[in-house]
């Protein structure tokens, strides 16, 4: 009777070995998240300057 219950019973382990098997998630390290660029920040425009022949030069 003692071996009649061995073999199933060490075929109900194996398949449960068994089913345990195979990759039900990542197993490794994933790569963090990438970090989100610094916002830039817009400078206001600088006024230009020329040396223009129609501008009067300042007087003393």
């Amino acid at each position: 009777m003692k071996s009649s219950l061995a073999l199933p019973t060490a075929a109900i382990l194996f398949a449960g070995l068994l089913a345990g098997c195979g990759q039900t998630g990542p197993l490794y390290m994933p790569n963090p998240p990438a970090k989100p660029a610094p916002a830039q920040v817009e400078t206001p425009p600088q006024p230009v300057t020329t040396n223009n022949a129609t501008t009067p030069a300042p007087t003393k």
